[in-house]
C-alpha cells in the first residue's frame, strides 16, 4: 500500500519535456527561455497540475508550476484571466513538446501513445509560473515568481539550437517529432491566449 501521506504524488502519471519563454520579455520580442521537465497529475478530467523541474536527474530543482485546462474550460474564464494562458499548438505540431520514452513499451507503442497524448495536449491552455530563475544562475528562488508562456511560430526561437541538448538527452529529434504530428489539426487558439505574443 502506498504511503498516505504521499498520495498526491502517486498520481502523477505524465512525464513532459519543453521550453518555457519568459512572458514579460517576450512582450518586447525577445524569446529568454527555460528548459522546463513536467510531471503531471489528472487531477480531474479538466485539470492537470505539473511540477516543473530543471532536469529529469535526482538533483533537479523544483522551478516552478503548471496547471492545464481544456479549451472549454478556459473560454469561461473572465477575459483578464485568459490572458495569463498559454496554447500548446506550436509546441506539439513543431516538436518541442514530448512525452519521452518510459521503460515497458516499444519504441513503437510509445510513438503511437505519445501521438494521442499530443493530440489531447494540443487543445488544452496551461498558466504557468516559475519561481526559481536558474537560467540567470541563481543558486536559490530569489525574486517574485515570473509568469511564463511558450512559442507559438519558429520565427521567435531557434528550435535547432534550443532542442539540441534535449534531442541528445532522449535520443529524440524535433524534427521527426514535427513529421509524425503533421496530420494532427491546429488548435483554433481564441484571441486572449498567448497574449504577450498579441499585444494585448
Amino acid at each position: 500500500m502506498a504511503n498516505p501521506q504521499f498520495k498526491p504524488f502517486s498520481n502523477i502519471c505524465e512525464f513532459l519535456t519543453a521550453v518555457h519563454i519568459y512572458t514579460d520579455e517576450a512582450r518586447q520580442g525577445k524569446t529568454r527561455h527555460v528548459d522546463a521537465v513536467h510531471y503531471c497529475a489528472h487531477v480531474r478530467k479538466d485539470l492537470r497540475q505539473c511540477l516543473i523541474y530543471d532536469s529529469h536527474e535526482k538533483d533537479a530543482r523544483l522551478i516552478g508550476v503548471e496547471y492545464m485546462v481544456p479549451k472549454e474550460v478556459y473560454m469561461t474564464f473572465p477575459d483578464e484571466e485568459k490572458k495569463l494562458w498559454h496554447s500548446h499548438d506550436f509546441e506539439v505540431k513543431s516538436g518541442m513538446l514530448i512525452l519521452p520514452k518510459l521503460d515497458g513499451k516499444s519504441h513503437e507503442e510509445w510513438e503511437a501513445a505519445e501521438l494521442e497524448g499530443m493530440k489531447e495536449i494540443m487543445n488544452l491552455y496551461g498558466k504557468t509560473w516559475h519561481f526559481w530563475e536558474v537560467d540567470a544562475g541563481h543558486q536559490y528562488p530569489f525574486g517574485t515568481p515570473f509568469l511564463m508562456g511558450s512559442a507559438t511560430h519558429p520565427d521567435q526561437i531557434d528550435l535547432d539550437k534550443v532542442m539540441k541538448k534535449r534531442n541528445e538527452t532522449f535520443g529524440v529529434h524535433h524534427h521527426h517529432k514535427a513529421e509524425a504530428r503533421k496530420d494532427i489539426p491546429h488548435a483554433d487558439i481564441p484571441h486572449h491566449a498567448d497574449s504577450w505574443w498579441k499585444g494585448i
